[in-house]
C-alpha cells in the first residue's frame, strides 16, 4: 500500500474491509481482530491510525511484527495468515496487516469463540452464521445433521423402497439402513434432517420449516397481495408434486380471486412443470430453503424442484437450510 491509497483508506473510514488501531493493547483483541476478517470476505487492519482518523504511528515496528506473527499462529485456529506491511505517512510509521479471507473457515480464537465482520465492527457469530460457515467449507452440511429424539422407526422404508423402484434401483433395497447411511439420510442410530425431509413418517411434526406454503397472486407481479393460498405438507418429492399440481391448477384460474384448490387425485402429479402460461392468468409462488445434496435422492428432488424457465414461478425454500430448527415429535 502507498501513502497515496493509505490516504484514500483513512479518507474513506472504517468499513467492512478496514478497521483502524491506533494500538493493540491485549493480544486476545488482535486475535480477535484477525479471527474476524479471515472469517468474513478479508481486509485490512490498519495500526497506527486512531478511530477519528488521527494518525498516530507505531513506535516499535519489528516489535509489533513479531507479536502479530506469535498471536496469529498461536491464539487462532487454525493459524491465520496476516501479511504486514509498513506504509510511511506524514512522518509516522503505519503497520497495514492484510487478512486474506480464511480458507480454512471457520476460525476461531483460542478460547473457542468465533467471530465475523458486520458493517464496520467485529462481533461474534450467531449459531445460524457458524452453520453457514461450516456448510461453506463443505465440512458441515444442516441436511446431514442427526436428530437424536428419533429413530430408524420415524422413517417410512417403504416409502423408500418406493422411490428405489421408481428411479429403477430396486437391486440396492436388499439393506435399507445401511443405504440410508451411505446417503446420509441416517447415521446408524438417528435419522438426519435430510432423512425426515425425505422419508419421515411425519416430517411437519418434527421440523417446523418442513412444510411449503404456495400462492397465487392476480396477473404476473408476483409482489401484489394472495388471491389463494395453501399450505402443503408431505415428504419433499410429494411436496414437489403437490406445488406443481397446484400451480397448474392456478394458472388455469381466473384472475378474479376464485380459489384454486387442487382435487385429491391431482396431488401426486409428476414433477414435469409445464409451461406457457397466458401472461394474464394468476402467478404462482412458493416458499422453501436448500444446497444440494450429492448422491442422494435429496439432491434429485432439489433438481426437479429448481427449474426457473417456466411461466408459473417456484422458489424452494424448506427446511434443509440451517435456519430451520427442529422441534421434538
Amino acid at each position: 500500500m502507498t501513502p497515496d491509497e493509505l490516504r484514500e483508506r483513512i479518507a474513506r473510514g472504517e468499513d467492512p474491509h478496514t478497521d483502524f488501531k491506533r494500538t493493540v493493547d491485549r493480544n486476545a483483541d488482535l486475535a480477535r481482530d484477525l479471527v474476524c476478517f479471515a472469517n468474513s470476505d478479508g481486509g485490512q487492519l490498519i495500526i497506527g491510525v486512531a478511530d477519528d482518523r488521527t494518525v498516530v504511528g507505531v513506535q516499535d515496528v519489528d516489535a509489533l511484527m513479531l507479536r502479530v506473527d506469535d498471536v496469529a499462529f498461536n491464539l487462532c485456529s487454525p493459524p491465520v495468515t496476516a501479511v504486514p506491511e509498513t506504509v510511511p505517512f506524514d512522518g509516522h510509521d503505519v503497520v497495514v496487516l492484510n487478512v486474506a479471507k480464511g480458507d480454512q473457515r471457520p476460525y476461531s480464537t483460542r478460547d473457542g469463540r468465533y467471530y465475523i465482520r458486520a458493517g464496520a465492527r467485529c462481533r461474534q457469530a450467531s449459531r445460524e452464521e457458524l452453520l453457514r460457515l461450516f456448510q461453506a467449507a463443505q465440512s458441515l452440511f444442516y441436511d446431514e445433521q442427526p436428530l437424536p429424539r428419533l429413530s430408524i422407526k420415524d422413517l417410512d422404508l417403504l416409502d423408500v423402497a418406493r422411490y428405489l423402484a421408481s428411479t429403477q434401483q430396486q437391486d440396492l433395497d436388499d439393506d435399507l439402513p445401511r443405504l440410508l447411511r451411505a446417503w446420509r439420510l441416517y447415521d446408524g442410530a438417528h435419522p438426519t434432517v435430510g432423512g425426515v425431509v425425505l422419508f419421515g413418517r411425519a416430517a411437519q411434526a418434527v421440523l417446523e420449516s418442513a412444510r411449503m406454503v404456495v400462492g397465487a397472486v392476480a396477473g404476473a407481479d408476483i409482489g401484489t397481495d394472495f388471491i389463494d393460498r395453501k399450505d402443503l405438507v408431505g415428504g419433499l418429492f410429494d411436496l414437489v408434486a403437490q406445488a406443481e399440481a397446484w400451480g397448474r391448477l392456478a394458472s388455469s384460474c381466473s384472475p378474479t380471486g376464485s380459489r384454486c384448490d387442487p382435487p385429491a387425485d391431482r396431488r401426486t402429479a409428476s414433477t414435469s412443470t409445464p409451461c406457457g402460461r397466458a401472461s394474464t392468468s394468476p402467478a404462482t409462488r412458493t416458499s422453501t430453503l436448500g444446497s444440494p445434496m450429492r448422491s442422494s435422492p435429496l439432491g434429485r428432488a432439489r433438481g426437479s424442484a429448481g427449474s426457473r424457465d417456466c411461466c408459473a414461478r417456484t422458489e424452494m425454500v424448506n427446511s434443509v437450510s440451517g435456519s430451520a430448527k427442529p422441534r421434538s415429535p
